[in-house]
């Protein structure tokens, strides 16, 4: 599939994409894309961020290519139990959060994202991890990629994917980006 043949939704995690995080420069450089707003970036909250990423899904008038970041991967892998059949074409998730861990419910209460769901997402899916992404160990990313029969790879030693880490540009994901959307 190419690009332009597809709805590009873009789903940051928390705190939303800056202006020179990369999902906000793909977004930019994608005719197709627009990204999924939350009502309160500082405190997600899994109930409500999945209702609009589905109800974002359920206005697309041309397939649905996710591009998750963070805990915008795990409402994607939340939404995935019950979004409209056939109007994800794929998923494409970059740098996973572990909300499963005690501290980010101490941090925000009653968040609702753990447990992950181990489910399949219904739809081809590729996860890009981290070995040193101190928002989720490379072990457990690999762990949910496999319960989500998507693709993994390991990106190496590059954090969280964030503009601190390095990652404002980011063209050498977006080449693997539009790899991914050829396949589908």
């Amino acid at each position: 599939m190419k690009i332009r043949d597809a709805e590009i939704l873009i789903v940051p995690g928390r705190g939303d994409a800056s202006p020179l995080h990369w999902q906000s420069r793909w977004q930019d450089k994608m005719s197709t894309a627009r990204r999924v707003e939350q009502d309160n970036w500082d405190h997600p909250a899994c109930s409500a961020w999945t209702a609009r990423l589905k109800s974002e899904i359920r206005v697309a008038v041309k397939p649905v290519i996710l591009v998750a970041h963070s805990v915008g991967v795990l409402t994607v892998a939340h939404a995935a139990r019950d979004w409209q059949a056939g109007k994800v074409a794929g998923a494409f998730l970059v740098g996973l959060s572990d909300w499963e861990r005690p501290e980010m419910e101490q941090a925000y209460p009653g968040h609702g994202f753990a447990p992950v769901p181990l489910d399949r997402l219904g739809c081809p899916a590729f996860v890009l991890a981290s070995s040193n992404d101190p928002a989720c160990g490379v072990e457990k990313a690999e762990r949910w990629a496999q319960a989500w029969s998507a693709r993994f790879a390991v990106a190496g030693d590059t954090g969280h994917f964030d503009e601190s880490d390095g990652f404002g540009p980011w063209p050498e994901d977006l080449m693997a980006f539009a790899q991914f959307a050829k396949i589908l």
